[in-house]
């Protein structure tokens, strides 16, 4: 809360994220070394019109969303620093395309990318993907993309990662039936924990599960790209919804 008071360019965002917090706790960072004066710009003229309003029923029919007619509608839950989803959002402009980062330089970064593209199928939200997920309507997705989420290797902090069951409940109300679910890691014990998931869950299946390789239309992002740098092996998935 401290970084946005300090900011001090989302004040209609105040409330909104108080509720959040006193709901619950989002872990993980806002802000890295701060703003440039650029990307802070961008957060106050541009964000606005893309900033998902869950305040709002969502539309009927949910295509409604983007300016732009589309044909599914697609989510990426941590989108970092914006590289994935905005590949995607160019390289398919049929698709409708959501995006939840709490990282601000991520977000303004993307918001960077988008204008420059003149896209009008992307939709950001700024704070805790699970306030999305509980906003979206049933069977309103048709993939999901959760690539390098934060591993928090500490035992202790576990039940925080996002691919556990709770989130691929969530996940599962929300995808329509034979919808993918993508997932990314350099980390084997949370590939495992996620495998072992999904097996003792009826919604999803392994299809094909473990990737022998990267598909074409997977770009890497700068994180797997250090990982793999750092000699980390990188681990890719796709899971179908039931």
């Amino acid at each position: 809360m401290r970084s946005l008071l300090k900011l001090d360019i989302m004040p209609e965002r105040l409330d909104h994220a108080i509720a959040i917090q006193r709901r619950r706790q989002l872990y993980g960072r806002r802000l890295g070394r701060g703003l440039t004066d650029e990307l802070s710009r961008l957060i106050a003229t541009k964000l606005p019109a893309l900033r998902l309003d869950l305040s709002e029923a969502a539309p009927k029919p949910f295509s409604r969303l983007f300016s732009a007619p589309v044909d599914d509608v697609w989510l990426e839950i941590g989108f970092g620093g914006g590289e994935h989803m905005l590949w995607q959002a160019e390289n398919y402009r049929q698709i409708g395309f959501i995006g939840c980062e709490p990282f601000l330089t991520g977000v303004a970064k993307l918001v960077r990318g988008v204008d420059e593209a003149g896209l009008q199928t992307v939709r950001l939200y700024d704070d805790d993907a699970r306030d999305v997920l509980a906003w979206l309507p049933d069977a309103s997705i048709g993939r999901v993309f959760v690539l390098f989420p934060d591993p928090w290797p500490k035992k202790r902090h576990r039940k925080r990662r996002f691919l556990n069951k709770e989130g691929l409940a969530m996940l599962a109300r929300i995808m329509r039936q034979g919808a993918q679910l993508r997932f990314a890691t350099d980390i084997a014990e949370y590939a495992e924990m996620v495998r072992s998931a999904i097996d003792q869950r009826g919604e999803f299946q392994p299809r094909p599960g473990l990737l022998p390789e990267r598909p074409a239309d997977w770009p890497l992002t700068r994180y797997a790209e250090k990982a793999i740098a750092a000699g980390r092996e990188c681990r890719f998935f796709a899971f179908e919804r039931r």
